[in-house]
C-alpha cells in the first residue's frame, strides 16, 4: 500500500509541477478567471443583475406602498454564480483535460508508463489529482471576490451553502476530468480528445432533458445521471448523498477505464 501511495504522489507532483511551467495552462487559467469574473460582475451589476433587479422592486413597493418581500440577495447570487461556473466548466475543462494522456501518446512515453512497474490506477489517479489540483487553485482567486461581494450581506450567510457548493463544484470538474481523461487516453490527438470530452459531458449535462422525454422507468434512469441537475441540488445548498455517489461514480468510472485502456496498449506492446 505505501509502494503504491508513493507512485501516486510522484505522478501527481510531476503532473502539477507540468502546469505550472505550461503557457497553455497560464493562457487557460487566464480565460477561466476573465469570464468568471465577468459571470461576476454582470450577475450583481449588470442590466439584469441582481442588485439592479432588486433595487427596481423595492422602488416600486415603495410607489405602490406595499410591502416587499425580502429576498437573500446573498443566498440568489452564490447560485447563480455557480451556475454560471458549471457551464463554463463545460468548456474549459476538455482543454485541461486533453494532454493528460494524449501527449503522452504522441511523445511516445505512453509506451513506458504502460509497461513501468507503476500500476496503471497509480498513474490514472495521480494524473487526476495534479490536473484537479491545478483547477481548484483557478477557483481559488474567485473564492475571494465571492466573500467580498457577500461581506455586507445582513444578516451574513450561513457558511454552509457556499461550501457546499463550491465542493459540488470541485465534483463536478472531478467527474469531468476523469471522462476526458479516460477519452484522452484513446487518442494521441489533443484536439479530437477535447472535442469528444466536449460532447460527452455536454450529453451528461443535458441528459435528463432526454429523460423527461422517455417515459417510465427508463427515462428515470436517465433522469438521475445527469451531471447538471445533481449539481443544481447541491448549489442550492441541499445536501443529497445520491449527488455525491453520482460524482464519486463518474470519478471511479473514468479512472477504471482509463485503467483498462492502458491495460489494452500493455496486451498490445506485448
Amino acid at each position: 500500500m505505501g509502494v503504491v501511495l508513493s507512485n501516486i504522489i510522484a505522478i501527481y507532483r510531476r503532473e502539477l509541477q507540468s502546469y505550472f511551467v505550461s503557457p497553455l495552462a497560464y493562457a487557460i487559467a487566464g480565460i477561466f478567471w476573465f469570464m468568471a469574473g465577468l459571470f461576476l460582475v454582470m450577475i450583481l451589476l449588470g442590466p439584469d443583475g441582481i442588485l439592479p433587479g432588486v433595487a427596481a422592486i423595492d422602488l416600486q413597493g415603495q410607489q405602490l406602498g406595499m410591502p416587499i418581500p425580502p429576498i437573500d440577495v446573498s443566498y440568489e447570487f452564490i447560485r447563480a454564480f455557480l451556475d454560471r461556473m458549471g457551464w463554463l466548466l463545460l468548456f474549459i475543462l476538455p482543454i485541461l483535460s486533453m494532454g493528460l494522456y494524449a501527449e503522452e501518446r504522441k511523445r511516445g512515453t505512453l509506451e513506458l508508463l504502460a509497461t513501468s512497474p507503476i500500476t496503471n490506477w497509480a498513474v490514472a489517479v495521480g494524473k487526476l489529482l495534479g490536473v484537479l489540483t491545478f483547477f481548484t487553485s483557478m477557483v481559488v482567486p474567485m473564492l475571494v471576490l465571492e466573500a467580498i461581494a457577500i461581506s455586507g450581506s445582513n444578516p451574513p450567510m450561513a457558511l454552509s451553502i457556499p461550501l457546499l457548493g463550491h465542493f459540488g463544484l470541485i465534483l463536478l470538474a472531478a467527474a469531468i476530468l476523469s471522462l476526458g481523461m479516460f477519452i484522452s487516453s484513446l487518442t494521441d490527438s489533443t484536439i479530437l480528445s477535447a472535442v469528444i470530452t466536449f460532447a460527452v459531458i455536454l450529453l451528461l449535462l443535458l441528459i435528463d432533458l432526454i429523460g423527461k422525454i422517455v417515459p417510465g422507468p427508463i427515462g428515470e434512469a436517465l433522469g438521475y445521471l445527469s451531471l447538471l441537475k445533481h449539481y443544481n441540488t447541491l448549489i442550492q445548498g441541499i445536501f443529497d448523498t445520491s449527488a455525491l455517489i453520482l460524482f464519486a461514480s463518474y470519478i471511479f468510472l473514468g479512472i477504471f477505464l482509463t485503467s483498462q485502456s492502458i491495460d489494452a496498449l500493455r496486451f498490445q506492446r506485448q
